[in-house]
């Protein structure tokens, strides 16, 4: 006996015959507070999955744009520091210049040279005037210049660390609700017994209905570079899904189909919605092994491969590994185009 039975009235009592019956109520008509149907609960679990493939593709985005942004707030940095480091140059030429020209205050100082008026002003006055020669003033044009372009990276560089900070924050954001929607999930199966686990996950897959042993071979009709992709792919049959994972430990969604597909030859994009334009579109009908297949609305945020004979390998949820499954009318349903790499 399942001991789940055993933990209080309180729990669910779903009967496996009411999960089979779609939209047979366990309670009697008339009693208030009836509990859901087979076909609600399935229901339920199958908006959970997709409201997770959502978060995890609005992750990646987030994730994506943070690491931009890092990489550009490096180039930022790096180029600051060159600017710095010629304008230092250019200082002493400005000092120097200033010096000679009016003594009895040290233009080279920082202070009078990094802020507004100064020996500057005082300088282009005299280039004006013509007093200053001709590599003297191409000196000051060049200081006033890297000066500026100095004060516009530093500010960039504020700019784009703020950016950093706010695009990391929603990716941690979008994780955070994504775990949210697999812990309310799990809630709902915990009442049920296992069978009736079974057919409440029956369409969406959780490990049971779904092949998910470690590491697996492909053997179906895909030749070429199809093959290759699906060859790795099948090798990472059991891994568990990871949060913007690209492997070799764990995978998201876009993570494996990317990675697969580099074994095949081909560069994919990083999100499963960058990848819905990456190839020749197809139709469901029209589906070779090694494509694509994408889901849930016009902007998807799941993807698989079609490995042949109506399976698909995919990473989908933090619960459950990269596994093998079947598509059957709920993946046919949710599906929104192809994609030939």
């Amino acid at each position: 006996m399942d001991d789940r039975h055993e933990r209080g009235p309180k729990r669910r009592r779903l009967t496996a015959v009411s999960l089979v019956a779609a939209g047979a109520l366990i309670a009697a008509p008339g009693v208030a507070n009836a509990e859901p149907s087979a076909s609600e609960v399935r229901q339920k679990i199958e908006r959970l999955e997709r409201e997770f493939s959502e978060l995890a593709e609005k992750y990646n985005e987030a994730k994506e744009d943070h690491d931009t942004t890092k990489k550009k707030l490096k180039d930022v940095k790096d180029d600051l520091k060159k600017s710095e480091k010629g304008l230092k140059g250019l200082r002493k030429q400005v000092g120097g210049m200033a010096n000679a020209a009016y003594s009895g205050t040290d233009y080279s100082a920082p202070s009078y040279l990094m802020g507004s008026g100064g020996p500057e002003d005082t300088l282009r006055q005299a280039a004006d005037l013509g007093y200053l020669s001709s590599n003297q003033t191409e000196n000051l044009s060049k200081y006033t210049e890297e000066k500026d372009r100095l004060e516009k990276l530093e500010k960039e560089y504020e700019d784009t660390e703020e950016k950093a900070k706010k695009k990391l924050k929603d990716a941690n954001k979008a994780k955070k609700q994504g775990e949210q929607k697999v812990e309310k999930q799990q809630q709902i199966l915990d009442d049920l017994t296992t069978s009736e686990q079974d057919s409440a996950t029956s369409n969406v897959g959780d490990g049971r209905g779904g092949s998910s042993s470690g590491g697996s071979s492909y053997n179906g009709p895909a030749t070429g570079n199809a093959k290759a992709a699906l060859d790795f792919a099948y090798a990472q049959v059991g891994k568990p899904y990871v949060w913007g994972g690209t492997g070799p430990d764990g995978f998201d969604c876009s993570g494996l189909t990317q990675a697969a597909w580099k074994k095949g030859g081909v560069n994919l994009p990083r999100t499963s919605q960058s990848q819905y334009g990456a190839g020749q579109r197809v139709s469901f009908n029209e589906l070779q092994p090694g494509d694509l297949l994408f889901f849930y609305s016009s902007s998807p945020s799941h993807v698989g491969i079609y490995a042949g004979n109506n399976k698909m390998v995919h990473a989908s949820t933090s619960s459950k590994p990269v596994m093998e499954v079947s598509l059957n009318s709920y993946y046919k349903q949710e599906f929104v185009g192809g994609i030939r790499p």
